[in-house]
């Protein structure tokens, strides 16, 4: 529910502040006075596209801010939505808060977070729902319709549990398609793939095997330098004439003579020994590996056949290494699999695709069921409310006709609606009056806040085209729907229901040194008598008109 609205520098209003109440509220005021501004600034805390004409003349910026109470809702799906998004959760306070700069950026907050618009938007469907006359052109459009027997049913369970299964079939008949595509593609290009895959599997590829040629070919090319090395090493460490093994052994028997006379060099003596070991057997090491290297071009003839073989095939194939190329041998084999067994891989998922279509089409049938039962229900509703509302012999069916399958099912729907016995029923947006459609509306509008819970609707002039006791049977639905636990908020320019209202708040325009502006005031109940009766009576007001003023408003308070 919306308990407090506070605007500044928003168009022509400088500064307005309203406290507003649960149950049913009107809003009147002269043309042009300032109403739809008030509904344009509670638009932006909707999420709707805020520009910089918005901002008031000479401003940096104008801001926007409501303080909602979600408590008395008690709503497992508000609550989620805070807890998903990381955001406080006060029930009984929640802010939203819109600002606009006047180069047209503007930022969204949540209880002072920052929340990208999206988020607004989608927290702020589920608080207010407001009622324009733009809207009435919703009942042209097929998906609206839906949406309303949807709702009146209840089926979103229905509804997921199809969509899912839906979606599965949307997949698999995409994989299907795929699949032909790329048999297709490759039945055109068999022949050259089985030459690749050929040229391939003929080439013995083995992991590692590039590294280990490159690295053999340096050594049998650098074989004279690495023997020569190798040579005087060996012969530094053992040779016969002074060899550095001699001469550490003969240190070491020195340094170990004297250990038992000068303890010292225990320690020195130990590490010598410990050094003539692993020297010498550096030595062995060095002395066989002088024997083993051998210029060999026979060897390296063949290695760098083997190389130039691999680089041509890692060049040709545009890869980095072999480990790539048996890569594109085993992709090029498993399309050659696809294209053998093709028509049987076809045949498979085309099976997968019928049972996934056949799973979809029970689950829309059951949906269709549901809301052909639903459909039976808002058609009656709907008579018992629009006959009160001054179409006695109306008629309002909901018709059912196939589509493809589709996101939604497998049903298109239609309102179909006539005035009058003798007139065929018809689409209603094509043979209702904008009065009629007027209170199709508010009817439709009724049974879905009673389904949905939304906490707060605001009607935008929705009596245009009605009057006396009809406007006064809309108050009295819109009056209904305040006392089920909602806050309901009419802008009207009609005295009968501008006078069932619990609060009363008139939009005023003032002129100023600084321009127009316009405020929002809550009336007493003297103030409520003088607006009402300027609404029945124009400018001049009669005492024939303040007293038909007080006799709607003591009329109304007996009724509540």
């Amino acid at each position: 529910m919306l308990k407090k609205l506070d605007i500044r520098n928003f168009t022509l209003i400088d500064h307005l502040e309203m406290m507003l109440y649960p149950g049913f509220s009107v809003i009147t005021g002269e043309t042009g006075a300032g109403k739809s501004i008030v509904i344009g600034a509670i638009g932006l805390l909707l999420g709707n596209r805020a520009d910089a004409k918005q901002v008031k003349r000479g401003c940096d910026k104008c801001i926007i801010e409501a303080t909602f109470d979600l408590s008395i809702y008690h709503s497992d799906v508000l609550k989620g939505f805070f807890e998903e998004n990381d955001l406080d959760y006060e029930p009984e306070e929640c802010l939203l808060r819109r600002e606009v700069n006047a180069n047209g950026k503007s930022r969204a907050f949540i209880n002072d977070t920052p929340v990208p618009l999206t988020k607004m938007r989608e927290l702020g469907e589920q608080l207010v729902d407001i009622h324009s006359q733009h809207q009435n052109l919703l009942l042209q459009k097929e998906d609206f319709q839906l949406s309303v027997v949807d709702i009146i049913a209840h089926d979103e369970k229905q509804k997921k549990a199809y969509l899912d299964e839906y979606k599965n079939y949307k997949k698999a008949k995409q994989q299907l398609e795929d699949l032909k595509a790329e048999i297709a593609k490759n039945r055109e290009n068999e022949e050259f793939m089985r030459f690749q895959f050929k040229e391939l599997d003929d080439a013995n590829l083995q992991e590692g095997e590039l590294e280990q040629l490159e690295q053999e070919a340096e050594t049998l090319s650098h074989s004279e330098d690495i023997k020569t090395a190798l040579y005087e090493a060996d012969n530094a460490l053992s040779g016969e004439d002074g060899s550095i093994l001699d001469k550490l052994k003969n240190a070491a028997q020195q340094i170990d003579n004297i250990k038992e006379v000068y303890p010292d060099v225990k320690e020195v003596a130990e590490r010598m020994q410990s050094s003539y070991i692993e020297l010498k057997d550096i030595a062995q090491e060095i002395s066989g590996s002088v024997d083993n290297v051998e210029f060999d071009p026979n060897r390296l003839e063949t290695i760098n056949s083997r190389l130039d073989q691999l680089y041509s095939l890692q060049q040709k194939f545009h890869v980095e290494n072999v480990e790539e190329l048996i890569a594109t041998r085993e992709r090029i084999n498993e399309q050659l699999q696809h294209i053998d067994n093709g028509d049987e891989d076809i045949e498979e998922q085309e099976k997968q695709v019928a049972l996934l279509l056949a799973k979809a089409e029970k689950l829309a049938g059951e949906l269709t069921a549901i809301r052909t039962k639903s459909a039976r229900k808002i058609e009656e509703e709907m008579k018992k409310r629009l006959i009160p509302l001054g179409i006695p012999n109306v008629r309002f069916e909901i018709s059912f006709s196939a589509k493809p399958l589709s996101s939604d099912g497998v049903d298109k729907v239609n309102f179909l609606f006539s005035a009058n016995k003798s007139t065929l029923l018809q689409p209603v947006s094509q043979v209702a009056s904008g009065g009629e459609i007027a209170r199709v509306m508010l009817s439709l509008k009724a049974m879905i806040s009673g389904a949905v819970k939304l906490p707060t609707i605001i009607f935008d002039e929705i009596d245009t085209g009605v009057s006396g006791k009809i406007a006064e049977k809309m108050a009295e639905i819109m009056t209904e729907m305040g006392n089920l636990n909602r806050q309901v908020i009419s802008i009207t320019h009609l005295p009968q229901i501008a006078s069932m209202g619990t609060h009363h708040y008139k939009v005023l325009k003032e002129e100023t040194e600084e321009g127009t502006l316009s405020h929002m005031k809550e009336l007493n109940e003297q103030q409520r008598i003088e607006e009402i009766a300027q609404m029945l009576s124009g400018s001049d007001i009669t005492p024939a008109a303040l007293a038909n003023a007080k006799e709607l408003l003591n009329k109304h308070k007996q009724h509540k």
